[in-house]
């Protein structure tokens, strides 16, 4: 009896040393409210259930694989327990949020846009708020002090991770999709199997009158839907699968390569606006496509002829566009942007044997030889990032927030490789003086420090100030332990790119602490061959050129040189570096020409950065 309490006491004993973290994700499903939690290694149903305060069965019963046992990595639905909230007064409430009503059709995407807030404060500021089933005349609290804090791509960024997190724990046979600008509910209807009214049963009564680009809908899973996904429609009389209909991609593609002094006829196809105002985006990277062009054209001596197309971000205007007199005879395509609205350009594309340009989107389902991506594959997203973890000793700092996407991506990084967790909680400095000279406060990072390891760190805050905050108690370990004549530490950072996003934190601390990023783009503004950039961008258009501007000059100078030399021998392998980004072309078997490069941004402790 005393042997089995012994056994018993240090199993409890175990689970006090190893709490589990509730998770910050949290998703409506068919109505219901569950926490998304990633299983950690050791993590039980028992301890699940104490931390969530949920039964082990009720668990079981949202996830029967449960029911086998845990396994590391995979994703469970937890139920959410409502917790009792203290009740704000009226008065307090109207001097911190305006009140949105939620107009017909609107998706809570919109709502962000509209008044420039994170997706993340309308949900934590609306708990009882199913983001992707908002119904007209819903009343929607907006937090006064976060408007205008939230751009264009932040808010997207957020409105496709809460897609990819319904995802990983939707029902089986079931998946989450975003419309895109173009898509009717008659096109996905038809590219899932469904009839219209199956897809609007499916979605809690969505009728097309109410369909609009951004919001998320329920799908059957490609592989469960009888349609094949992979195919656009096409209209009944192109419905017959011939070499001349262009329906059948061809295996390759043979381009040919224009003779010197021979004029090129490119077109540029952009969503410039879509009945509003002009989309400043795009005209800049129209902007820097016209600058490409003119240095293509006093380097190498390119004559072009380029067609400016807005899109509208319409497919309808894609193919009427495409069926134009004027288009007939273009000889290079770049755009449209968005991969809905690819589809009648590559066909247009493989009957002529024309390249198709993709300059932004990753391209998901299209394949054809025709198209060639300068995204850059997510799959090689840390191809570079191998010795970053070779022998070295990793440790993950986390914080109240997790970024559970770029946790999933570095614990695929490391793999079967060993690594620790350390929780950073911020402690005010009063505070900590008036402890004990012994204390060790949770918000000190020395003790990381204190070994002759090399060490890799990676935070996974969720936060701006989280993060700031562990940069600064990273160095000011470095500066504490290199003061008292220790050995330097011996440490890198493996970064979040989305820390570039953040307005306030202290830049300096990328340099401190040795930070490495992965960006898809990088232009540093000190760099020569950036800095005479920006001065013809600046003379010519009288503004400061965003990153639009520089992927438009990079889309010119790669493939309009290339139509006159390397299309026709091959483009994979080649390194191109318009400016500082590096592109690498590879094709895959009979299909799609993808850059598979990503930048490797070395930020240095003597405040240079090197690039890779």
């Amino acid at each position: 009896m005393k042997r089995t309490c012994a056994l018993l006491a240090l199993l409890l004993s175990c689970m006090a040393v190893f709490p589990i973290e509730k998770s910050g994700t949290v998703v409506y499903i068919n109505g219901a409210k569950y926490y998304i939690h990633t299983v950690q290694p050791g993590e039980t149903l028992y301890g699940l259930s104490k931390t969530y305060e949920v039964g082990e069965q009720v668990i079981v019963a949202s996830n029967p694989a449960a029911a086998a046992g845990l396994k590391a990595g995979e994703r469970l639905r937890i139920p959410f327990v409502t917790e009792a909230v203290r009740p704000t007064s009226e008065k307090k409430l109207r001097k911190t949020f305006r009140t949105h009503e939620v107009a017909k059709g609107e998706t809570l995407y919109a709502i962000s846009r509209r008044y420039e807030i994170p997706i993340q404060t309308i949900v934590a500021d609306n708990p009882a708020l199913d983001p992707i089933r908002l119904h007209p005349g819903d009343r929607i609290l907006i937090r006064k002090q976060e408007e205008g804090s939230e751009d264009e791509a932040g808010s997207r960024e957020q409105w496709e991770e809460y897609r990819q997190s319904l995802n990983s724990v939707a029902d089986k046979g079931y998946a989450y999709h975003m419309v895109h600008p173009g898509e009717t509910f008659y096109s996905l209807s038809r590219r899932f199997g469904l009839t219209e009214e199956e897809l609007g049963r499916l979605n809690d009564g969505l009728r097309a009158a109410d369909l609009k680009a951004g919001a998320i809908i329920k799908v059957p899973a490609p592989e469960t839907a009888t349609a094949a996904v992979d195919t656009p429609e096409v209209p009944d009389e192109q419905a017959e699968t011939t070499e001349e209909s262009g329906c059948t991609p061809p295996s390759r593609v043979e381009f040919r390569a224009f003779r010197p002094g021979e004029t090129l006829r490119a077109a540029l196809l952009l969503p410039l606006d879509a009945g509003q105002a002009v989309n400043t985006n795009y005209l800049e990277f129209y902007q820097g496509f016209l600058l490409g062009l003119q240095e293509a054209k006093s380097r190498y001596g390119c004559s072009v002829d380029l067609t400016l197309y807005n899109t509208a971000r319409s497919g309808e205007r894609v193919e009427q566009i495409v069926a134009s007199p004027e288009f007939e005879g273009t000889q290079l395509i770049v755009g449209p942007v968005y991969e809905q609205a690819l589809y009648p350009v590559v066909r247009y594309a493989e009957r002529h044997a024309v390249p198709v340009v993709s300059p932004l989107a990753h391209i998901e389902r299209m394949e054809s030889p025709v198209l060639f991506q300068m995204a850059s594959d997510p799959a090689d997203k840390y191809a570079k990032a191998e010795e970053l973890i070779a022998s070295k000793r990793v440790t993950f700092i986390c914080s109240e927030s997790t970024d559970k996407e770029f946790e999933q991506e570095m614990l695929s990084l490391v793999g079967g490789r060993p690594y620790t967790r350390h929780t950073y909680k911020y402690e005010h400095p009063s505070a900590i003086a008036r402890r004990s000279k012994d204390y060790v406060s949770p918000s000190d990072l020395t003790p990381l420090l204190e070994n002759d390891d090399d060490n890799l760190f990676v935070i996974l805050a969720d936060t701006e100030v989280e993060v700031d905050r562990i940069l600064a108690a990273l160095a000011s370990a470095d500066r504490s332990l290199t003061s008292r004549s220790r050995t330097a530490p011996r440490f890198t950072v493996l970064g979040n790119a989305r820390w570039n996003r953040y307005n306030n934190i202290d830049r300096t601390l990328f340099f401190q602490d040795r930070i490495v990023f992965f960006p898809t783009y990088h232009a540093k503004r000190d760099a020569e061959t950036i800095r005479a950039f920006d001065r013809s961008y600046i003379r010519a258009f009288g503004a400061l050129p965003t990153l639009y501007a520089y992927r438009g000059y990079d889309a010119a100078m790669i493939f309009v040189p290339g139509m006159y030399n390397d299309i026709q021998y091959g483009m994979e392998g080649r390194i191109y570096t318009p400016l500082q980004t590096a592109y690498r072309f590879e094709q895959k078997e009979n299909g799609n020409h993808v850059n598979r490069n990503w930048m490797r941004v070395n930020y240095n402790a003597d405040f240079t950065i090197t690039i890779e």
